[in-house]
């Protein structure tokens, strides 16, 4: 009898170490269990996002075991299964509704209490990132903050007279630098590998550049913001990369687009696997070129791909991009500000000469003379891409270009990538989402802006025209504000891109209220505008 209650004894601490062992599974570790990747890859949900959002109503381990054990079992239905152990994403009721007898002005200052969301709470396993302070989403699948989107949002903030949230988004950003050391893609588990185009020093300058108290509070988090672009520069040699850093065998010193983690995403698990399986590429370096195309927001345009033309060819981590070292350059100097501000002049000193180094680096391997335009760098093929994008305008956006350069770019923004709608992303037509024939706010914005920076006001309000018309033309026919817009063919909406169109939009609407404020300025009527 004795002997059968220690047999007894042991069963329970073996089923109570199973239970142990079950319930400490990771989400990252989840996101590499068999589970995840047949629900992604049987496309239980349409999109593959909504699985990465919903929450587990128990921990992973015991959804995982519970999984092994149903999965042999006869009638097994693995959608049925998923529902009996995941809460679907969280979305706020609201009974908004379009009115397009609305201007399209008051629409969007009617949309911000519908894409603000509270506070976050935290769950147990959900992939979200918990916020401390009130923050705008872009709306639709898009749930949670997006960085680069921010930027483009809080303009319209501040123009809305709602400056209180645009300092909730900064500060929601500064609390992510001082707690995982940069700013994610978004504020989800499966972002933790990559960031954004690094806007957080335009949006800082946006907030505070008349304030130097406030602007110097935020001065360790560009620095942290600065060595996470710049992790492992110490120990590229030329002719090399890490992480982020490109070497040149000159010895100059770059940024590229990537991502620290492998394997296909898990919010496009289908989409990236069967690339890489369907086309027999090599899967390692396709996933990082995909996850670093990620990061870059273009997700996806052929300024990535080898042949310009085909996903298959992509190759984003070969290849310094125009925009992300001009952002940089403004990093470099927004932290040299700062530190002369704080008069740390030795420090400022060393960022000023970083920039000027940078600037340099632009205009010699970045900028092509017999085009007239800026190109981004293959440092592997050691050429310029030959994709023409509208990347070309970020170094007029932060006057990084000569007056020569402005003017040659500018002329062939105006003659070539210029349409009926706005901006033409790109002059590829390849199905892809950031190419033609659509727009996008953001670029929109940063084109005008390089054009005003370099007094080609005629031009820049004309472009600004065209878009917010294209804006007018869809809200008035939908009610909605879209994500992005075909600016060639006004008789569709936009095309292309891994989801279907997504409304609401957060950079959309700021773009136009921007956009509208300058006109207003400018004591220029659009009557269309208040209709």
């Amino acid at each position: 009898m004795r002997k059968l209650g220690v047999f007894c004894l042991l069963l329970l601490f073996a089923a109570c170490q199973e239970v142990k062992e079950t319930s400490v599974v990771s989400i990252n570790d989840f996101y590499q269990s068999e589970l995840f990747k047949e629900v992604q890859l049987t496309n239980v949900f349409p999109d593959g996002k909504t699985f990465v959002d919903c929450s587990p109503n128990k921990p992973y381990g015991e959804i995982i075991a519970s999984y092994e054990q149903e999965k042999v079992k006869e009638g097994f239905n693995l959608s049925e299964f998923v529902k009996a152990n995941f809460d679907m994403p969280y979305q706020p009721k609201t009974d908004f509704v379009s009115d397009t007898s609305k201007s399209m002005v008051s629409h969007i200052n009617s949309l911000w209490p519908v894409l603000t969301r509270q506070p976050d709470e935290v769950v147990e396993g959900n992939s979200l990132m918990p916020l401390s302070n009130s923050y705008i989403v872009p709306g639709g699948r898009f749930r949670e903050i997006y960085y680069w989107d921010s930027y483009f949002t809080i303009e319209g903030l501040m123009d809305a007279g709602l400056d209180s949230m645009a300092v909730n988004m900064l500060d929601n950003f500064s609390h992510l630098i001082d707690s995982i050391g940069f700013i994610p893609n978004g504020n989800r588990a499966y972002y933790n590998g990559r960031s954004q185009p690094p806007f957080y020093s335009v949006i800082l300058a946006r907030l505070y550049s008349e304030n130097r108290d406030k602007y110097l509070s935020y001065l360790p988090q560009l620095v942290k913001e600065y060595e996470f672009w710049m992790n492992g520069e110490a120990d590229v040699a030329n002719g090399s990369a890490f992480s982020r850093v490109v070497k040149l065998e000159d010895g100059t010193i770059f940024n590229r687009y990537y991502d620290n983690n492998d394997g296909p995403r898990p919010e496009s698990y289908k989409e990236d696997y069967e690339l890489v399986h369907e086309n027999g590429l090599e899967a390692e370096a396709t996933y990082k070129h995909l996850r670093a195309g990620a990061e870059s927001g273009w997700d996806f345009s052929s300024r990535w791909f080898a042949d310009g033309k085909n996903i298959k060819t992509i190759q984003t981590t070969n290849i310094i991009p125009v925009d992300l070292n001009s952002l940089m350059y403004h990093l470099e100097l927004k932290i040299a500000q700062g530190y002369n501000w704080n008069e740390q002049l030795d420090s400022a000193d060393y960022y000023l000469e970083r920039a000027a180094n940078r600037k340099e680096a632009i205009n010699k391997y970045l900028w092509d003379e017999e085009i007239g335009f800026f190109i981004d760098y293959n440092f592997i093929d050691k050429k310029a891409t030959g994709v023409l994008s509208l990347a070309a305008a970020y170094p007029l956006f932060f006057s990084i270009a000569s007056k020569k350069q402005a003017k040659r770019t500018s002329q062939r923004l105006t003659e070539d990538f210029l349409k009926e709608g706005g901006f033409v992303t790109t002059l590829n037509n390849t199905g892809q989402q950031w190419d033609y024939p659509n727009g996008w706010a953001p670029l929109q914005w940063i084109t005008v802006n390089g054009m005003f920076n370099y007094e080609y006001n005629k031009e820049g309000l004309d472009a600004m025209k065209k878009w917010l018309n294209r804006n007018q033309q869809v809200y008035k026919s939908t009610g909605k504000m879209m994500e992005k817009y075909n600016v060639v063919d006004t008789d569709l909406l936009a095309g292309g891109g891994e989801y279907p169109l997504q409304d609401g939009f957060g950079w959309s609407n700021g773009v136009a209220l921007s956009f509208q404020s300058i006109l207003e300025r400018q004591k220029i009527v659009m009557p269309e505008l208040a209709q």
